[in-house]
């Protein structure tokens, strides 16, 4: 994430650490911006925890215009991912551009107190979304380049926990919200403003503007590379095993970067478009951001999936903003031990069995019946699902993606997932309201079992499956 680079130079005990624990072995910064984005988290958790029943049960949205509404919160960020990413590469500003994003979802949140209409809702959740975008890359950007190659699955691990507890504080904070104010909805959008408002001020006041290098192969230090946008080679990881090794034979473990003598003298250099565009010439990433989209065109939006428990579990409205914090509570537990798992066994791996777990939920609410564990063990797999590929997705594109065009790369991939997931929301919505929710679950489930097959075979290593 955000780096802790004052005037001093990197030290190697801020990634490895003198203890034993997790939090020994990543960067102080990961930490920090852990903290920030899990402020964040309970505020943006707060809304979309309540978001579906607004929608559909206070303002009488169908599925379809649901749907459509659920795209736009969690597809624009895509629209804008690529200029987040690409900005903060070339002004060098990952904080800059992280921080933008983070102050225009501020600002959005108490605007849900003033729309209804469904033009004016799609505007303030494209806005918020894009303060998303603009935030995403560099801040993944950061958390990459503040760890070593080889432990990048345990450093986005450690964030997305973080994040997670966020995301498990906040629809336990709607709920309650919910229950004692008498104007609940209107209640849970102003505290989620002030909740957001705060996350800025941290970000701002203890993230440190400059980046640290880590001395090892995430940062290219270790070797010399060239400056164009293929990776280049570089010296031993911390297992010491190179980008080609064992380490991870599906998903390569180090990248190069524009680094070595001529970089110390110059300084780093304005990113251009030309070479952002040119991360697109590289096999891997193409593999990745192709699979991506893939799978993302048959995961269906969480708020879809909690609308499914709910009529298929008989949970009532009351409890309904429980159901994310179900979620959180797998993931939270979930997402440092599947990271350091991916590190140690491969990236590839550990992401299909996520997708696998997807696949399972998606068959329980398809067929399995109404018992009291139907709603905790769909919850359970859901959170394993993001477990097993929200850390592991950047930090395996971390792998291959050179260090000055790190937040381009990053934007590339997250923008063709988000895309993807976009198209499925409207896709989804729309199947529903044509031929009910059981026949859309059911194209969902067999086009996520067809593309993981697929991203099994275009993510296999050269050495056989993994």
């Amino acid at each position: 994430m955000y780096l802790t680079e004052r005037s001093a130079p990197a030290r190697t005990d801020t990634v490895r650490g003198r203890g034993r624990g997790t939090g020994a072995r990543v960067a102080p910064v990961v930490l920090v911006l852990g903290t920030v984005s899990l402020i964040t988290d309970v505020s943006s958790e707060m809304v979309t925890a309540v978001l579906p029943l607004y929608l559909v049960s206070t303002l009488g949205f169908s599925p379809l215009g649901f749907g459509t509404l659920d795209g736009i919160y969690n597809g624009v960020s895509a629209l804008v991912q690529l200029t987040g990413g690409h900005l903060a590469d070339r002004v060098r500003g990952h904080k800059l551009m992280a921080g933008l994003g983070y102050g225009l979802s501020a600002l959005c949140k108490p605007l849900l107190l003033l729309v209804s209409s469904f033009g004016a809702l799609g505007t303030v959740l494209a806005l918020d979304r894009t303060g998303k975008g603009l935030r995403t890359a560099p801040r993944d950007a950061m958390i990459s380049l503040s760890t070593p190659a080889g432990r990048q699955g345990r450093a986005f691990g450690v964030h997305r926990a973080m994040d997670t507890t966020g995301a498990m504080l906040g629809p336990l904070a709607a709920f309650l919200i919910l229950r004692a104010a008498a104007d609940g909805y209107d209640a849970v959008f102003g505290v989620s403003a002030c909740v957001a408002v705060l996350g800025v001020l941290v970000l701002v006041l203890f993230v440190p503007g400059r980046r640290q290098r880590t001395g090892t192969g995430a940062s290219g230090d270790a070797g010399g590379g060239s400056a164009g946008p293929g990776p280049s080679a570089a010296g031993p990881t911390d297992a010491g095993t190179s980008g080609d090794g064992p380490v991870d034979a599906g998903l390569p473990v180090t990248a190069g970067g524009p680094t070595g003598a001529a970089a110390a003298i110059t300084g780093p250099q304005p990113v251009r478009v030309r070479e952002a565009l040119a991360l697109l010439r590289l096999p891997r990433l193409r593999a990745l951001a192709g699979c991506a989209a893939l799978l993302g065109l048959t995961t269906v939006s969480d708020a879809f999936v909690y609308l499914l428990l709910q009529r298929r579990a008989g949970v009532g409205e009351a409890w309904f903003t429980l159901l994310p914090l179900g979620t959180a509570v797998v993931f939270l537990l979930l997402a440092v031990p599947l990271g350091a798992l991916a590190d140690r066994i491969g990236r590839r791996t550990v992401f299909l069995a996520g997708h696998a777990a997807l696949l399972t939920a998606y068959a329980l609410l398809l067929w399995a019946p109404a018992t009291p564990a139907l709603a905790p063990v769909v919850l359970a797999l859901h959170g394993a699902f993001y477990a097993a590929t929200d850390g592991v997705l950047p930090a395996a594109l971390a792998a291959v993606v050179p260090e000055r065009l790190r937040g381009s790369g990053l934007a590339i991939v997250g923008t063709s997932q988000a895309l993807a997931r976009f198209c499925c929301s409207l896709g989804f919505g729309a199947a529903w309201t044509l031929w009910g929710d059981g026949p859309a679950l059911a194209g969902a489930a067999a086009g996520l079992l067809c593309c993981a097959a697929v991203a099994g075979v275009v993510l296999r290593p050269a050495g056989g499956p993994r």
